[in-house]
């Protein structure tokens, strides 16, 4: 695939953009026409099907203003209560800009914790997951208002990437105003060469990105080129590229289709194979499910493992804990993230999906491990 398709061919594409591209740092007023220019970029996006999802960083920078607070560092309880006044206003602005489009836009909150707690985590992906299927955008951004030191991310490239690892994205940009990844800073360096491709993120990529921090490090911002490196690599282990482009022009991303100068990090894996392998060999089973022979053959015909056919649970595990999927016999068939909790699994054990809500008391997912959450043989 070519560079100049990784945006048109992107699946689902995660957008990050930085304080500094979509706030005026003297006065904190909102840079309404480059954000209408964006947003026709993300409704182009949206008008091919790609699902899409943008991270925003500019809450305490717009809510600086109505609180009077311009011009001085903030105290943290005073930047809470500048992102409680600007986030508000940060998510109408993407809703009447995307609203020239007919798209409907969700806000979406999140902490670190949000991403480092399982049952979290997957609400969180449970939710961005159904927007997307409702063909809504998600403004996401982190929950300033209680955040606190030791659960911040501390800026949104680190964001940007826990949510392209937590959808599966295929594509990420980071619109910063740089243009890449150079071999040294390029403000203080003629001889500074933008390196377009990066297949493998060595030591020598990240001595470059200590060098090269010419990103948004002083205003508004908090992300520099080691954050950026930091988001790739968790990008690129995801199974997903990664691009830092330059976000200062009118239509950043037609700019970035039509070839633009940028960086690409690229995995050596697609999402789903990367997610696949990390189910198969970085987590730990927590209990057994037996199913019969006619799940056994749908499993291993590419379906998911739905509750008629599961015989018998074993174990005390939680919902999206890993379990081992077991014949009759005893095989070992594959393994699998469970969308249920033990309990909750025996008591629809041998059922219909549709049984499962006057059953549990809620409607869950049809199937007991879905097959995007299942490695056959592992």
């Amino acid at each position: 695939m070519s560079t100049l398709t990784y945006v048109k061919d992107a699946r689902r594409l995660v957008i990050k953009i930085g304080s500094a591209l979509l706030v005026d740092e003297a006065g904190g007023k909102l840079h309404q026409m480059w954000l209408d220019a964006l947003c026709d970029d993300v409704a182009a996006a949206h008008g091919r099907g790609q699902e899409v999802l943008i991270v925003t960083s500019g809450a305490i920078a717009i809510g600086r203003g109505p609180l009077g607070m311009i011009g001085r560092k903030l105290r943290l309880e005073e930047k809470q209560a500048a992102a409680a006044t600007g986030q508000m206003r940060l998510t109408q602005a993407y809703q009447s800009s995307l609203d020239r489009h007919g798209i409907t836009v969700a806000q979406v909150l999140v902490t670190l914790d949000d991403t480092e707690n399982r049952r979290r985590y997957l609400n969180a992906r449970n939710t961005l997951e159904t927007l997307l299927r409702l063909r809504a955008v998600p403004v996401i951004n982190e929950n300033d208002t209680v955040a606190t030191t030791e659960i911040r991310f501390g800026d949104n490239d680190r964001l940007a990437a826990r949510v392209t690892q937590m959808v599966s994205a295929d594509t990420c940009v980071l619109l910063s105003d740089i243009d890449g990844l150079y071999t040294a800073d390029p403000r203080g360096n003629p001889d500074a060469i933008l390196v377009p491709e990066i297949r493998e993120i060595t030591p020598e990529i990240e001595a470059m990105a200590g060098v090269a921090a010419g990103d948004g490090s002083g205003g508004h911002g908090s992300g520099g080129m080691v954050t950026k490196i930091m988001a790739a690599k968790i990008c690129v282990g995801a199974g997903c590229r990664m691009a830092i482009a330059p976000g200062k022009p009118m239509r950043p991303l037609k700019a970035l289709e039509e070839g633009g100068r940028c960086s690409w990090f690229l995995p050596s894996a697609e999402p789903r194979a990367a997610r696949k392998r990390w189910i198969a060999g970085s987590v730990q089973t927590l209990g057994v499910i037996v199913v019969d022979d006619g799940a056994v053959n749908a499993l291993n015909g590419g379906k998911s493992l739905l509750p008629a056919g599961v015989l018998d649970v074993q174990g005390d595990f939680e919902r999206g804990d890993a379990v081992e999927v077991r014949s009759l016999d005893g095989r070992a068939i594959g393994k699998g993230l469970s969308a249920y909790a033990a309990d909750d699994m025996r008591a629809i054990k041998g059922r219909k999906s549709e049984d499962i809500e006057n059953i549990l008391g809620f409607r869950g997912r049809s199937e007991i491990i879905h097959r995007d959450d299942l490695v056959i043989g592992s």
